[in-house]
């Protein structure tokens, strides 16, 4: 019991840093590569939906494609870690591309 109380006390922590951390990539200088933006965007939507509950768009819709890809990438991967995950590559891209 005192576990998941405990959990609870840092879940509202790590939603706020989620958050931060999305408003913060926002702000980049440099526009991030590609494979980092699909990258990011997988982590995003697996921390804020879950394991991806939309059906694969057609051939002809290449962005949309890919971002299905990115996201059914991260399936599995809970809501929290994926959070977490999300909050380094953030940091990682500031410090590289700078805000």
């Amino acid at each position: 019991m005192e576990y998941i109380k405990c959990f609870s006390m840092t879940l509202p922590g790590l939603k706020a840093d989620f958050d931060s951390a999305a408003e913060e990539v926002k702000k980049l200088k440099t526009r991030p590569s590609d494979e980092e933006l699909k990258e990011l965007y997988g982590l995003y939507k697996q921390s804020t939906v879950g394991d991806i509950n939309i059906e694969c768009p057609g051939v002809l819709d290449l962005k949309g494609k890919a971002k299905w890809e990115a996201w059914n990438l991260k399936k599995g991967l809970s809501k929290e870690d994926a959070m977490n995950a999300y909050i380094s590559k953030a940091k990682e891209m500031i410090e590289k591309y700078g805000i």
